[in-house]
Formats: structure tokens, sequence, C-alpha cells
């Protein structure tokens, strides 16, 4: 598409040079001629249509996400547990366990190597389906969640607890604040290029 708009470019300043009244004239009839202005079109239409399945698809995914997480609401804490039938979930295998069920996405076992295989990403820009993390055994990245919106998160919090949703705002959780990653399944296909 670049090597189209030089040409106009080019053909614009040459017909400028030439007959200063009729350059316009020339770049239109151009345009016109070569189809540029549907072309343009098209390709933008084109972009926007997959911006828009992209976003449907990442709200979809997250929903699911926040919706499978929430079906695990009171399980019980397990220290290196990863699983319902193994007796409940820690932390990170919580995390591990909704991400590999809802995504089918193979995530690394512990918090820190999670927060390693992640994107980071600032607090304000947190959806659904983010992790968040916490320094809570005086070590960063030792604790994980799922974000589910709302400054809320859902995780497996400590022996002799269960699965449940906490607020990020709470004192305890605010002061340990690690950071914000984003799971990134795969790659967007390149654009295909308009002539």
């Amino acid at each position: 598409m670049s090597r189209w708009l030089s040409l106009i470019f080019v053909l614009a300043a040459a017909s400028a040079q030439a007959s200063p009244s009729s350059a316009e004239d020339d770049v239109g009839r151009f345009m016109a001629e070569k189809r540029l202005v549907d072309r343009l079109e098209e390709a933008r239409q084109v972009m926007g249509e997959r911006v828009t399945e992209r976003a449907s698809q990442v709200a979809h995914r997250a929903s699911e996400l926040v919706v499978t997480a929430m079906g695990f609401l009171g399980v019980p804490y397990r220290r290196g547990g990863n699983s319902v039938d193994g007796g409940g979930f820690d932390c990170s295998g919580f995390v591990k366990a909704i991400y590999e069920q809802t995504v089918g996405l193979v995530l690394p076992r512990r918090a820190n190597e999670q927060a390693a295989a992640t994107l980071a990403i600032e607090r304000r820009e947190l959806q659904p389906g983010d992790l968040v993390f916490f320094n809570t055994l005086r070590r960063t990245f030792s604790h994980v969640g799922i974000y589910i919106g709302d400054n809320k998160f859902i995780h497996a919090p400590k022996p002799g607890a269960q699965v449940r949703v906490e607020d990020m705002d709470v004192s305890y959780w605010a002061s340990r604040f690690d950071g914000a990653r984003r799971v990134v399944t795969r790659q967007e296909p390149a654009a295909p290029r308009t002539p």
C-alpha cells in the first residue's frame, strides 16, 4: 500500500510542477482510475472487522476464565495443590488449572515463573483474566491471583482458607501489590497487504 501512496505523491509532484492548476485533477483522475479510494476504504473495513473480531474473542476468553474461576469458590487451599481431585489449590496451582481448563494453555507451576512467562502491564490496564501478583512472603511475585474486574481478584489465599474473591484496595493487598501481567496466548497473524 505504501508503494501506491509513494506513486501518488510522485505523480502529484510532477503534475504540480508541470501545471499547478491541473495537478489536483490529475491526481483525482489517477486515484479514480486505480480505484485507490475504494481500496483504501476496503482495507480500513477489513482491519476494523479484524479488530472487532479480536476484541470479541478476548472478551469471550476473559469471561470464560472468570466464570470458570468463580466455579471454584470455596475449594480449600492445599500447598502444592493444582486440582479439586487432589484436595485443592495453592495460588499458582489455581491459576495454572484455570488457564489450562479454559484456554488450553499450560502456564508454569510457580507464581514467580508465571510472572516471568507473561507480559507486564500497568495496573490501570488490567482486564478480567489478567494476573495480579503480590509479595506475601518477603519476596517478589510470591502470590498470584486472577483479576476479575472492579479492583477484585480471585485466588487460593493460604492454608486453612478457601478460594475466594478479594479487593485489591484493601490495605493488606494494596501494600503488597507487585504488578500485573497479561497472558498472551498467541501472536495475531499479519494483516494481508493491499496493493
